[in-house]
């Protein structure tokens, strides 16, 4: 698809690792869609932006034969393991569905609305005050 220079890549699915997505700048993605959030971590460059691709595909993510250095892999923050160059690792989705329980279809949406304070701003307030004519 595209190399990536930067501080490193989240790949997450809609239940997993979706905080630390976000909080890079990638997607919230409702759990109900079968996909896999790619983020970059302060990519070096503009041209590499998150995307959200079919929880069908295999992902091969490969340190580049070039690079200067290493890198290091993790899953969900546990024990990490070094990539020398040309070692890639391959993502793909368990056929295995994790169920979530929800108390309403709008459950995700609610949730994330007051979590995230979506239109909960303070009122602006008019522009009377500075209009009037007072010496």
């Amino acid at each position: 698809m595209t190399k990536v220079q930067g501080d490193g890549l989240i790949v997450a699915t809609p239940t997993g690792s979706t905080a630390y997505s976000l909080s890079a700048g990638g997607s919230l993605i409702s759990p109900s869609v079968n996909a896999i959030a790619v983020t970059p971590i302060c990519p070096h460059t503009l041209s590499f932006r998150p995307i959200i691709l079919p929880d069908s595909i295999e992902l091969k993510v490969r340190v580049d034969l070039n690079s200067r250095g290493t890198s290091w892999v993790n899953f969900d923050g546990k024990d990490r393991i070094e990539l020398k160059q040309g070692d890639y690792v391959v993502v793909t989705a368990s056929p295995y569905a994790v169920p979530t329980i929800e108390s309403s279809p709008s459950e995700f949406i609610e949730s994330i609305s007051k979590n995230l304070k979506w239109n909960k701003r303070e009122e602006q307030k008019p522009f009377a005050h500075f209009l009037s004519r007072k010496v």
